[in-house]
């Protein structure tokens, strides 16, 4: 954190060891939130932040991102905060929609929480996972928010190890007392030997997170210009983390919904329906149907052989007389 970050961070009060990202998120959630706090989220978010914001009695309420750039709209941030507003959750860089927050956005969250006294929780799993010269940006580092900000993470992303568990919380010494006192009634402690290996994953030479950014930047091209030859419509290219959120072609009868289930029985290739990830109201979002999620942290023969199956399903959809086409119009 120091060294990243220039952040002063005590190891021994101000770190929380937790099985995943996940727990660590959940056990800041249950510290800091009391019944019926409000919480904000941008929308889209991960679909887990709202179970957890509901376990602890609190009530998300979601700031919508406006697409097709996923950007942040400062008078729709400000007009959803109250004087029950205890938490801004903050994910970038951003699940689903690949968007690394910009300076200018942090710093405008970053007023509003000093300004309305209040917490800005993080999820930073996709911290070394940028493109394009992108800089991810810790809102920890802004004046006056290292004192009201806990920043949760984990090796899984980096390092690929989604199975290890290994993810943790920092914060200022009372509210990691909080979320550890939490942490050791849900799980008790996180694995000690994967502890160990990753005290030698963190110490990882620069090349390596170098390397890291080279090879999944490679990757998103190769999804982004797939798609795009199928129609796709891709108006924002990944700043960061490892997916795509791709718009379906125009005119086509399918909703996300209803593509994702044929691409699995089709094609036997997965994507998650963008649906699941908004929340806000859906009479003010006419595009909520219109997105998937394609994930690229896999091999490349993998890679290649979705691009060849979704291809020949693709072509299927464009035709007059297609099997999709008749299935959905009865």
């Amino acid at each position: 954190m120091r060294q990243n970050y220039g952040l002063d961070i005590n190891p021994l009060t101000d770190v929380v060891i937790c099985c995943g990202q996940s727990e660590a998120f959940a056990a800041a959630i249950f510290a800091a939130i009391n019944q019926g706090d409000e919480v904000l989220l941008f929308d889209p978010a991960y679909e887990t932040y709202e179970s957890c914001i509901a376990l602890a009695g609190g009530i998300p309420v979601y700031v919508p991102l406006d697409p097709p750039y996923w950007t942040l709209n400062v008078d729709k941030l400000m007009k959803s905060f109250t004087s029950r507003t205890k938490a801004v959750v903050l994910n970038s860089p951003h699940n689903p929609t690949g968007k690394v927050f910009s300076k200018e956005e942090l710093q405008a969250i970053a007023g509003a929480c000093c300004k309305m006294d209040c917490f800005a929780i993080t999820d930073e799993v996709y911290e070394y996972i940028t493109f394009d010269m992108q800089k991810h940006i810790s809102i920890a580092t802004l004046p006056g928010m290292q004192e009201r900000t806990v920043i949760t993470s984990s090796l899984s992303k980096t390092f690929s190890v989604t199975g290890w568990r290994i993810g943790w919380a920092c914060a200022p010494a009372s509210i990691a007392s909080a979320i550890r006192s939490i942490h050791v009634k849900i799980t008790d402690s996180a694995p000690a030997p994967f502890q160990e290996a990753a005290v030698t994953a963190l110490q990882s030479p620069p090349a390596y997170f170098k390397f890291l950014k080279a090879e999944y930047e490679a990757k998103r091209d190769f999804v982004v210009q797939m798609l795009s030859s199928l129609g796709f419509q891709i108006r924002f290219k990944p700043q960061g983390s490892v997916f795509v959120f791709a718009e379906l072609p125009e005119n086509w009868l399918l909703s996300d919904l209803e593509f994702v289930t044929e691409l699995i029985e089709n094609a036997g290739v997965a994507a998650v329906p963008g649906c699941g990830f908004f929340h806000a109201d859906p009479n003010v979002q006419e595009y909520r149907n219109r997105y998937v999620r394609f994930a690229f942290c896999k091999s490349e023969a993998t890679l290649n052989a979705a691009a060849q199956k979704m291809g020949e399903l693709c072509k299927l959809q464009r035709m007059p007389g297609s099997l999709i086409r008749k299935k959905i119009l009865e």
